[in-house]
Parts: C-alpha cells; structure tokens; sequence
C-alpha cells in the first residue's frame, strides 16, 4: 500500500499523528480526573485537591509542549 511513498512524508505524517494522539491523550486525561472524578472542583472537599491536579495539569503540559516543541525541532 505504501510502495510509492517518500520516506520524509511517512515520516511527517507519523510526527503529525503522534502530536494528535498525545494532544488528545492529554486533554481526556485531564478531563476525566477534572470532571468525573471532581478534582477541577471543589465540592466540599479540601482545597489542596484541586490545586493538586491544576498544578500537575500545568506540569503535564509543560512537558507535553516541550515534547512537541522537540519532535518537530528535528528535522
């Protein structure tokens, strides 16, 4: 199926399905622990719970954007 295929475009195309897969990966984890198990929110639980998991979100991010900025740095 891919016979004719440039090696430089398989390889575009993978960095290019990666990145969405990790984006998406990303922002459902973050959800799901936001949402459904109520750490985005305080609902009368302490308060360290959500600032918890919006720093480990803030984090998680950085390392997400650095990862990225990394795989399409090299070229």
């Amino acid at each position: 199926m891919e016979q004719n295929w440039d090696p430089g475009v398989k390889e575009f195309f993978v960095k290019i399905l990666n990145s969405i897969a990790f984006e998406l990966f990303w922002m459902m984890a973050c959800a799901t622990a936001g949402i459904y198990y109520e750490l985005g929110y305080t609902n009368g639980k302490p308060l360290i719970y959500t600032i918890l998991f919006y720093a480990g979100m803030a984090v998680s991010l950085f390392f997400l954007v650095r990862y990225l900025y990394k795989t399409w740095k090299s070229d």
